[in-house]
């Protein structure tokens, strides 16, 4: 999977000038007819991002074996592809799978024992990278989790920490808010209401909120939060969940800043420095978000992008819709705009909409990396064999296209399920249709 390039960017959206350089220059003079960009939403060390992009981009070479074929039908000459990972601040929790992960019985049980005692080393550590201004928070945060106290007050406290780490990005993450400007609930909810709300979205994942060892609270006790005293083992679980949630705020802010601020002026620059270079963006989780708003602040002037696909992505359904910030993204793709979802993502399915509801709404709008995208005027939805060339049908050349890759994105374990499991060649042979680089 040569050539290979990395680009990285800091809190300030500034790229790493020495890999910027390396890329515009390698891009000019190798003769890259294809680059594929991809950011994917988790970059706690550089080592292990490194191992993901490369594990990802493994199953191109093999795919690409028959594309000289299909450029000579096409009158076109044999691709030449090139790959950049992006890395930026974005964090994952310990308890997470990395990507390409193999669940076992031994991974399960340690994100269950992580769900309900608070912070291990491992996961504090990251945190307080990534919040440094915010070390007494967060120390104050573990021992509140590890004592885990019958008290509101105490719950309260917590909540108010983790509350303000996520306002530190509030301004920024607002982008995906409708037209009213309501904060979700998470950040401004009564603590027992929030916690209990995400204790339940836990357990609907298979999650155990509760010691099994531990005596579990009467149903009448469980059923309404003033009923009886709180189940507090269950409350600081749902507590855990608020501090993860107002992590990923964060890093939804990071995802826009970069995106409009970082990547797009690198995109312009390339498209100046290798006219003839096509690029494709690819985009994870909250990398999905990232890349969009790449291709949303790229200049008018700047030649369209080739085709843009989303894995899991963390977006709002709605912010593709008619009132959405990333209405119409698709008429600025010289290709489709392309969303691959799968129902066993849990991190999508049921834990976004629980942290993205706003006060009065029911039912939240879902993620495009779990419902794919609302269809429009050019809508399609495929699934994964649809999108096989034995299946002996184009590649749609424009406009929104859903595909279900529940039938290789299924793998993982409570609470996040499948969010992880996007290094499949089904999944690369999208995104090689998609720019139509393979017929």
């Amino acid at each position: 999977m040569d050539p290979y390039w990395e680009l990285s960017f800091g809190t300030d959206a500034r790229p790493d000038p020495g890999q910027r350089d390396r890329l515009l220059r390698g891009v000019a003079t190798t003769g890259v007819t294809d680059l594929i960009v991809f950011a994917h939403g988790w970059n706690n060390d550089h080592s292990s991002a490194t191992r993901l992009h490369r594990r990802f981009f493994t199953p191109f070479p093999a795919l690409l074996e028959r594309a000289p074929a299909h450029a000579r039908a096409a009158g076109r000459p044999a691709p030449r592809v090139g790959y950049t990972g992006v890395f930026w601040p974005a964090l994952r929790f310990a308890d997470e799978p990395i990507p390409d992960h193999t669940p076992t019985r031994l991974s399960e049980q340690t994100a269950r024992l992580a769900i309900q005692r608070g912070l291990d080393k491992v996961t504090l550590d990251a945190l307080l990278a990534f919040f440094p201004e915010a070390v007494r928070d967060l120390h104050r945060m573990a021992i509140l989790l590890r004592e885990r106290a019958e008290s509101t007050e105490r719950l309260a406290e917590f909540c108010t920490l983790a509350r303000r780490l996520a306002d530190a990005g509030d301004h920024v993450a607002a982008a995906d808010r409708r037209a009213s400007g309501a904060r979700p609930v998470l950040l401004d909810g009564a603590p027992v209401t929030v916690c209990t709300r995400l204790a339940d979205a836990l357990e609907s994942t298979g999650a155990e909120t509760v010691p099994s060892a531990a005596p579990e609270p009467d149903e009448e006790a469980d059923s309404e939060p003033g009923d009886g005293p709180p189940p507090f083992v269950r409350l600081w679980s749902g507590a855990r969940e608020l501090l993860r949630q107002a992590t990923y705020h964060r890093t939804k802010g990071y995802a826009r800043a970069v995106g409009e601020s970082g990547l797009a002026p690198v995109l312009a620059r390339l498209a100046t420095a290798a006219p003839g270079t096509r690029i494709h963006l690819v985009g994870h989780s909250y990398g999905a978000r990232l890349v969009c708003f790449a291709q949303r602040a790229l200049p008018a002037a700047a030649p369209a992008t080739g085709s843009l696909v989303l894995l899991q992505g963390a977006l709002s359904v709605s912010a593709f819709g008619p009132d959405g910030v990333l209405r119409g993204l698709h008429r600025r793709v010289d290709g489709p705009l392309v969303a691959c979802h799968s129902t066993y993502d849990d991190a999508l399915g049921t834990l976004y909409p629980a942290a993205s509801r706003l006060p009065g709404e029911p039912e939240p709008p879902g993620a495009v990396g779990h419902e794919g995208l609302r269809e429009g005027p050019a809508g399609v939805r495929l699934t994964l064999a649809e999108t096989a060339p034995r299946s002996g049908r184009p590649f749609p050349a424009r406009g929104h296209v859903s595909v279900d890759a529940g039938a290789v994105v299924r793998r993982g374990h409570p609470p996040i399920g499948a969010h992880m499991d996007i290094c499949h060649a089904e999944l690369a042979r999208v995104v090689l249709r998609a720019g139509h680089i393979l017929p």
